[in-house]
C-alpha cells in the first residue's frame, strides 16, 4: 500500500471527526477545517491509487516480458520498434 493511500486515510478520519465536532459544538471553523481536511485526505487518497495502479501495470509489463512475450502496446512507437526488429 502506497504511503499517500495510508496518510490520505487518517486524513480523511481526523478531517471527518474534526468536522462532526464542530457540528456538535456549532464551530463553523472546526466544520470548514474539517472538511477541507477530509477534502485533502481523499486527494492522498487518489493519488496513491493511481501511484499502485502505474506500479501494478509496471510488474504486469515486466513479467509479460520476463515470459518472453511483448506487452501489446497500441502506441505507434511500440509498433515502429516491431516493424524493426522483424516482428
Amino acid at each position: 500500500m502506497d504511503k499517500d493511500k495510508v496518510k490520505g486515510t487518517v486524513d480523511d478520519a481526523v478531517g471527518r471527526a474534526k468536522r462532526q465536532v464542530g457540528e456538535w459544538t456549532g464551530d463553523t471553523d472546526a466544520q470548514v477545517e474539517g472538511a477541507a481536511q477530509q477534502i485533502k485526505g481523499k486527494a492522498e487518497k487518489a493519488w496513491g491509487d493511481v501511484k499502485d495502479a502505474v506500479k501494478d501495470a509496471k510488474d504486469e509489463a515486466r513479467k509479460e516480458i520476463d515470459k518472453g512475450k511483448q506487452p501489446e502496446s497500441d502506441h505507434p512507437a511500440q509498433e515502429h520498434k516491431k516493424e524493426r526488429r522483424g516482428a
